[in-house]
């Protein structure tokens, strides 16, 4: 779910080639769950191999990393841990992908293909066995894995914050109240996204946001954006303060040195121990060693075990190793 704080700030529209160079730590789940959700056939079921086992999450790793590597950028991929005990895990979230894959079923059965897609995107769940292929297929492709003790977009800000990545990658903007110094997001989005209720589309682009400039923009401090971010709503108190969106959390955080005691908290938890969470979360220590990509490994995962297609796998390994070959040379 994250933060929404979109209204309140702006990134830098970038293009992927402005990250050559650069290493970056990508928020697995995040990344899996977009994959699982865009990734589909037209009538929104997800891509599956001849036994029937969904790889939207493998084609979507594959794929998009290999750009990634091809635009001579070093991802490594941070994995989530277990929860803090008072995340809330939402029953109603639970229900509504439920109902969302019934909707999604009967709109295939109707023949109506955008229904179904809409509904498909909507019942995405990512398994641990999706997991376990995911760091296979990665490792395989030479890409470092971190498993955090828990939040993988806090661990993914610490990294950035020792400086050991330039940026965390993700979709939500928590790694900001985490603390990242910079965040991009649409890095693994390609093409154009459909706006909502219209029969409209936006071109999507990379965005980078710098947590300086978003601190500066705003007037605030850090502390002070994790507690607006409390006041809008967290994956630890969802829904916020009610009746308050970013705008009103803004002027709610200037006009008053305790904002919580200005509103109506009605949550079990105490705000300040989400406020520490943010500040203080759990991370652990790590090794990023990007290494060649073991063709064969790939191979075997993709098209042995899932049935893809030798010839496009194998013509994109050589891009990648291309690629590889050309970052040795010049770090040599």
């Amino acid at each position: 779910m994250g933060v929404d704080i979109s209204p309140i700030i702006n990134g830098s529209e970038i293009k992927m080639e402005d990250l050559a160079g650069k290493k970056v730590a990508v928020d697995a789940f995040n990344t899996l769950y977009q994959f699982l959700s865009t990734i589909r056939q037209r009538d929104g079921t997800p891509l599956m191999d001849p036994q029937g086992r969904v790889t939207s999450h493998l084609t979507g790793v594959f794929y998009r990393t290999s750009n990634l590597i091809i635009a001579g950028i070093e991802p490594c991929f941070v994995f989530d841990g277990k929860p803090p005990e008072f995340k809330v895990v939402s029953e109603g979230r639970r229900q509504r992908r439920e109902e969302a894959m019934k909707r999604f079923e009967e709109a295939k059965r109707r023949g109506d293909h955008a229904e179904a897609r809409r509904y498909a995107q909507q019942s995405s769940r990512l398994t641990d066995g999706m997991v376990e292929e995911t760091k296979q297929l990665l490792s395989a492709m030479g890409i470092p894995c971190v498993q955090a003790p828990s939040e993988g977009e806090a661990q993914a800000a610490y990294m950035c914050t020792r400086g050991d990545v330039y940026a965390t990658v993700s979709q939500d903007y928590d790694a900001l109240v985490f603390g990242s110094r910079r965040l991009v997001r649409n890095l693994n989005v390609t093409g154009r996204r459909k706006l909502p209720g219209r029969d409209l589309y936006k071109q999507i682009h990379p965005e980078l946001y710098i947590l300086e400039d978003v601190l500066s923009s705003l007037g605030i401090s850090h502390e002070q954006l994790i507690h607006l971010a409390v006041l809008v709503g967290t994956d630890y108190n969802p829904g916020g303060i009610r009746g308050i969106g970013p705008k009103k959390a803004l002027k709610v955080l200037k006009e008053n040195s305790d904002p919580f005691k200005a509103v109506k908290w009605e949550f079990d938890i105490d705000p300040d121990k989400i406020v520490n969470w943010f500040k203080k979360p759990d991370v652990t220590d790590y090794n990023l060693k990007w290494k060649g990509v073991d063709a064969d490994a790939v191979k075997r995962i993709l098209c042995e075990e899932h049935g893809f297609s030798g010839e496009r796998i194998g013509n994109t390994l050589s891009k990648v190793k291309s690629r590889s070959s050309q970052r040795s040379i010049s770090d040599f």
